[in-house]
């Protein structure tokens, strides 16, 4: 589950979920939900997978998301299903989506960048939570 809080001149997106695999995935859909009009166009044609590792979860959470930015911006990607595995501070993702077509998938929000600003991975009695706030 992801839903949308407001900073300023940015957006927040507010993840939560049962395990780490699911936040990490739920936190990629919920990055491109933010980008497209709607996300339920995109199918899964083809896909991609990497590895990441990083000092924390946070520092992977944030590259995580950033690789997938990545993966719109320059290899001009759409993505709607992600299967990731979190071990420690790395990960596996595997992600599926289409070429992003512009009479297709409608942008609504230009995300620039990934920020570091009150970026946070908690794990709470009932699961974990993750907020990311991103550059418009």
């Amino acid at each position: 589950m992801f839903e949308i809080f407001e900073h300023t001149a940015d957006l927040g997106l507010r993840v939560r979920a049962a395990d780490l695999n699911t936040l990490f995935a739920e936190a990629g859909r919920g990055l491109f939900w933010l980008m497209l009009d709607d996300l339920e166009v995109v199918q899964p044609r083809s896909s991609l997978s990497f590895d990441l590792s990083a000092p924390d979860l946070v520092d992977l959470l944030h590259d995580f998301l950033a690789e997938l930015l990545y993966a719109f911006e320059i290899r001009k990607l759409v993505l709607c299903r992600f299967a990731v595995k979190v071990n420690d501070c790395s990960l596996h993702a595997e992600a599926s989506g289409e070429p992003f077509d512009l009479a297709r998938h409608a942008v609504t929000r230009e995300i620039k960048a990934i920020t570091y600003h009150a970026l946070s991975v908690t794990e709470l009695s009932e699961g974990w939570v993750a907020e990311v706030i991103v550059d418009i």
